[in-house]
């Protein structure tokens, strides 16, 4: 083969392997790929947000922490998971300013119940106005109080093993103490969705100073081997595993 060729084939095969690797992992459409023209083709051609939602989204994108905000396709994705088990029980550990806590309850019975853990007031104060102007106030329990707190007072009152759905999306160090804790609290069958599995890429091969990324990594690599569990990782929004209790 002519050394002309021979050139041409490996950069385009090296076009193609690079434009792979970002097609999979292309971030947020509120945020790193909010540019990307197949994430916004996915979004104009299939979100369907509340007009509540979309004035939470628009109000969160006016705090300076705006990229915690869960992404819209993959709130969405959650909330017909929700729909798919019928499921009335859900905890969300780190609310934020509730854009998926609201988005959770819309797609529940009127019987529905969110647990939502936050610690931050600023953030819950946010929030709450847009779950009474979405009439699901009363489907959302806030606990101003840190997580696992919340977490361990459930399991003492003897809701273990009756919740249908649990995300996770508070701070990452305590990712497996919340993992943990969830799998007590779940049923046979539901769901514990996990965020950020991918931070950003930084899981892959973390560097040795990188704890935040090294303790991701090291979760995924528990899950993937966890007997307890069926799951799928995800590359929407900034990773996302779907763990299913056997």
């Amino acid at each position: 083969m002519a050394a002309d060729i021979k050139v041409l084939l490996c950069t385009g095969l090296a076009v193609v392997l690079t434009t792979v690797g970002r097609s999979a992992f292309i971030g947020k459409s509120h945020s790193g790929g909010k540019n990307d023209p197949v994430l916004q083709y996915v979004v104009n051609n299939s979100l369907r947000e509340h007009p509540v939602l979309t004035k939470l989204k628009l109000r969160t994108l006016e705090d300076p922490w705006s990229i915690m905000l869960v992404a819209s396709e993959q709130a969405q994705f959650m909330a017909n998971l929700i729909r798919l088990i019928n499921a009335t029980k859900a905890i969300e550990i780190g609310m934020y300013t509730g854009y998926n806590a609201l988005s959770m309850a819309l797609a529940m019975p009127e019987n529905g119940h969110v647990v939502a853990c936050e610690i931050e007031d600023i953030y819950v104060n946010i929030a709450k106005p847009f779950f009474k102007e979405a009439g699901v106030e009363n489907k959302i329990d806030v606990q101003l109080e840190r997580a696992m707190k919340t977490l361990n007072d459930l399991i003492d009152a003897g809701e273990a093993g009756t919740y249908d759905f649990v995300f996770i999306d508070a701070d990452k160090f305590n990712y497996d103490r919340y993992y943990e804790k969830s799998l007590e609290l779940i049923r046979k069958g539901g769901i514990i969705a996990i965020d950020n599995v991918l931070w950003s890429g930084k899981v892959v091969n973390p560097a040795a100073d990188d704890l935040t990324s090294r303790s991701l990594d090291a979760l995924n690599k528990k899950l993937h081997k966890d007997e307890r569990i069926d799951l799928s990782m995800l590359t929407i929004g900034d990773g996302l595993t779907i763990a299913i209790k056997r």
